[in-house]
């Protein structure tokens, strides 16, 4: 199994939400979130925003998934969505990303 991280950007509260939800369904094993500004041309004029980087950690198997999601929830009619693999980490926090986008096995 391997592990990416996704990219997201957004508005403060939403990702907020969003990401706890995200971690609850097991889909990403953490979000790190920051405050960004963002400058960009949005129907012919330039726009700048205050938005939320959201760096997810997740499981390649859970991509489309994500992607599917993310483009559905999102406030945004474009949002900005980037996966990238993970070139190189810590073994145990890759094992942590692996083990907590899996589905919890009950013990009797």
């Amino acid at each position: 199994m391997t592990a990416v991280e996704m990219i997201l950007t957004g508005p403060a509260e939403w990702m907020t939400q969003y990401v706890n939800q995200l971690v609850s369904d097991r889909l990403i094993a953490c979000a790190q979130l920051g405050p960004i500004v963002s400058t960009y041309r949005w129907e012919g004029e330039v726009e700048i925003a205050n938005e939320t980087r959201a760096a997810l950690h997740t499981i390649q198997d859970n991509v489309a998934t994500l992607m599917e999601r993310t483009q559905t929830a999102h406030p945004y009619d474009v949002p900005c969505i980037l996966v990238m693999p993970i070139q190189s980490a810590n073994p145990a926090y890759l094992d942590w990303i692996i083990a907590s986008c899996q589905a919890e096995v009950a013990t009797t």
